[in-house]
């Protein structure tokens, strides 16, 4: 069976992945899909966050 070209990734807040305090609520994360072809590299775009409360930039997780 051929594999797509469109594969579903996960997307997730770099801001509240950095953040080490113990009592932070959680990590945002999205999940969408791109194109394998046209879309080699790590796809990073700009998100609400619930936790932050703002825009933050996510980036594809494997």
């Amino acid at each position: 069976m051929a594999k797509g070209v469109r594969v579903i990734i996960t997307l997730e807040c770099t801001e509240c992945r950095s953040n080490s305090t113990p009592r932070s609520p959680g990590v945002s994360r999205y999940t969408t899909t791109k194109n394998r072809r046209n879309t080699t590299g790590r796809l990073e775009l700009k998100k609400f966050c619930t936790h932050c409360n703002k825009h933050t930039p996510h980036k594809e997780i494997k």
